[in-house]
């Protein structure tokens, strides 16, 4: 018998201290070496797109992979490379944390137009509005909302 799947995520990783230290100009570079990992993975990149101070990721994640796992190599291996990439200077690492949203086959058209339209987006939404809106949107309780504005010795920010 053969194995299906249809497991997407829309992940969101936020910069260190939410610094702007992903140079728009550089950020193709980031996106493709993103792309590999993914695909060495055996998972399927359907967007990526972000700002500055985050980025957002289509994806769906082979069942064989566990989703903390899948996000934690994405951060490790990306914020070598770009500590080693001359491209980014102010490179100062990918917060703690970050936003993992289950989404349905239905939502796929709708979530990659939303991520390839990053750029239009935040000349009217800053970053932290974006989250919360994400929050809402998914139902994540007040209590953990806290990660946006964090208290010392409890939680890190995003």
């Amino acid at each position: 018998m053969n194995s299906y799947r249809q497991i997407y995520y829309h992940l969101v990783f936020g910069t260190k201290n939410r610094e702007n230290s992903i140079p728009e100009e550089h950020c193709t570079l980031l996106y493709k070496y993103i792309w590999g990992i993914i695909k060495k993975k055996g998972c399927n990149l359907y967007r990526i797109n972000g700002m500055q101070e985050h980025i957002h990721i289509f994806t769906d994640l082979h069942p064989s992979i566990c989703l903390a796992d899948f996000i934690k190599d994405i951060k490790v291996s990306s914020s070598f490379w770009l500590k080693n990439h001359d491209n980014f200077p102010k490179w100062n690492g990918w917060a703690n944390g970050s936003g993992s949203f289950t989404c349905s086959h239905k939502e796929k058209d709708s979530v990659i137009s939303y991520i390839k339209g990053q750029k239009e987006h935040h000349k009217k939404v800053s970053f932290i509005e974006e989250y919360e809106g994400l929050l809402n949107e998914y139902g994540i309780p007040w209590i953990f909302r806290m990660i946006l504005t964090p208290v010392p010795g409890i939680l890190t920010p995003l």
